[in-house]
Order: C-alpha cells, then sequence, then structure tokens
C-alpha cells in the first residue's frame, strides 16, 4: 500500500535519479528494514521514509505529510546499471522544489553511513 496513495497532488513531474542513489537504496533494501527513515539535516521536521517502491519527503510536524515523493521508479527489465533511473516525482506543496536536492543529499550520505557501519 502507497503510504501516499490518498493523498492530493499539488503537481506531478518527470523526473530521474542518478544510478549511484538509486544502486544505493538497492543494496540498503537488501540489508534494513523498510520503511527506513532517514532525517533531513537543515530542515527540522522534514524526515525521508524510504518504502520498497517510494521515497517520500514527509513532514514529520504534520503527522507525516508527503512535501515530495519519488514514485514509479521505471527499473523493470532495467540492464544498464550506470544509467539514471526515470520516475515520477509528486509535489504536495507549492514550496516543495526547494527541498528536493537536499532530501537525495541526505539520503546519500545517511545510507553510506549505515551501510558501511553494517557492512565495515
Amino acid at each position: 500500500m502507497s503510504r501516499v496513495g490518498d493523498v492530493p497532488v499539488y503537481a506531478q513531474r518527470q523526473d530521474q535519479v542518478e544510478a549511484s542513489l538509486y544502486n544505493l537504496w538497492r543494496r540498503a533494501r537488501l540489508h534494513f528494514k523498510f520503511p527506513l527513515r532517514l532525517p533531513v539535516p537543515g530542515h527540522e521536521g522534514l524526515v525521508l521514509i524510504l518504502e520498497e517502491d517510494e521515497w517520500v519527503c514527509a513532514d514529520v510536524r504534520q503527522n507525516d505529510l508527503p512535501i515530495l515523493a519519488w514514485v514509479e521508479f521505471e527499473d523493470r527489465h532495467r540492464d544498464a546499471l550506470h544509467l539514471p533511473v526515470k520516475c515520477k516525482l509528486n509535489y504536495y506543496h507549492f514550496a516543495a522544489s526547494k527541498f528536493r536536492a537536499g532530501a537525495l543529499e541526505s539520503m546519500k550520505e545517511a545510507l553510506e553511513a549505515r551501510l558501511r557501519e553494517r557492512l565495515g
């Protein structure tokens, strides 16, 4: 069941995520229990919730109300692990775009640190 399925979308755009970040998330799915909650440093009250099939940037002060969500990853029959992965980016707030880059960067840093800790 989708965390964002019943929340009205303000806007939806085509997007893509770098292969290195997508592959890092896939590795994390092998080693950690999901959903995985990651803080977004510099944005108090925001958390990135990584699910099995979507990434949701949410406001914890509003009962995890979504701000942004990366959904519908186009990874079926993916055979080029070095290419970006297309997806849809849902906006649930008019100012959500200002959190996009920071959320992805914090996700990368947090997953790398957790995997380093777990795998040594």
